[in-house]
């Protein structure tokens, strides 16, 4: 069955695949460099976000090398808007290891994949099979779905216990063909609502379909966010300029810009403009407040004029407040 089942899926695919930019068909990907970028940039990121930001990124750092060489903030720059900027310092830092240990070359075997920077399991499992061709098993969110609804599991899931599933499906011969195939299956067809159950390959087996619970399916755990509250301080000058000020080369959002500000415990009365911007493990509401300290009380700050703001690398939750003035 599984043999069926995988062979079905693959004939689907290769009439109806997706086109995107850092995927070819018919086997591995010609520069495992851009399997690499494609797959960091993916992570908790939609592929209609990723598309143009895949595109110019490799254009400005077309290869390992080019991008060791290239200055942090011009990196960050670049990556402004994708958000969870951790994985752009990893990638710097990564290409300086790819470059000082590897000779600028993506290693092929998988134990010296996890040695690298930024570079976890998951990742590891998409490079060797979009990359090399190798029979790995990708689990994300679409494959959790597809697996899920075919085998009618109503329980709540997590990815390990779907993964051994999704591994009696997975081609010996055709690895990124098949990866591919099932992502698209998710995101295409086998879709959170509203599936397209009539057009699916897997139709006939899918157990969800013939009990008709494809939408109950699947029910997967999710943690309560944190909520934290703060306030922001627009500080400008006689001359329209705006005091922002980097934050440090660790933590959260290291290495980016910002306007000033700190963690309250509540948020006051005052009916003060807002920004709410949600990170992975909490939701940050921030009240804009023009000038009530003074550029004294940030001694690390500098003063930037809005038509400049672009020479930043400011994060998501920046450009929210960026907008609101």
């Amino acid at each position: 069955m599984p043999t069926n089942l995988t062979n079905q899926l693959l004939d689907w695919y290769a009439q109806n695949g997706r086109e995107l930019p850092w995927r070819v068909k018919g086997g591995a990907h010609f520069d495992p460099y851009a399997v690499w970028i494609s797959e960091i940039m993916l992570q908790q990121t939609t592929v209609a976000t990723v598309t143009d930001y895949f595109i110019r990124w490799m254009k400005k750092f077309p290869d390992v090398k080019i991008l060791a060489k290239a200055d942090l903030q011009e990196v960050l720059l670049a990556w402004q808007g994708l958000g969870y900027y951790t994985r752009a310092r990893k990638i710097h830092e990564c290409a300086h290891v790819l470059t000082e240990k590897y000779k600028g070359e993506i290693p092929v075997n998988r134990e010296e994949l996890l040695k690298l920077p930024g570079i976890g399991p998951y990742t590891a499992s998409s490079i060797c099979c979009f990359a090399f061709n190798q029979p790995e098993t990708v689990v994300d969110g679409n494959v959790m779905r597809v697996i899920a609804r075919l085998r009618g599991i109503t329980k709540e899931i997590t990815a390990p216990e779907i993964y051994p599933l999704a591994q009696e499906l997975t081609s010996e011969t055709h690895g990124a063909d098949y990866a591919s195939a099932i992502m698209d299956l998710g995101a295409t067809v086998c879709t959170p609502t509203n599936p397209k159950c009539a057009i699916c390959p897997w139709i006939k087996s899918c157990i969800a379909y013939k009990k008709r619970i494809q939408e109950q399916i699947p029910q997967i755990k999710k943690l309560a966010k944190k909520e934290k509250f703060g306030q922001l301080y627009l500080i400008q000058n006689k001359d329209g300029a705006y005091l922002i000020r980097k934050r440090s080369a660790k933590g959260l959002l290291a290495g980016l810009w910002e306007f000033p500000w700190e963690e309250i415990p509540a948020l006051s009365k005052e009916k003060l403009p807002r920004v709410v911007h949600v990170f992975t493990h909490f939701k940050l509401t921030l009240e804009l407040i023009r000038a009530p300290k003074k550029a004294n009380d940030f001694p690390d700050g500098i003063w930037v004029n809005p038509c400049n703001f672009n020479q930043y690398p400011f994060p998501t939750l920046m450009q929210k407040v960026i907008k609101k003035l």
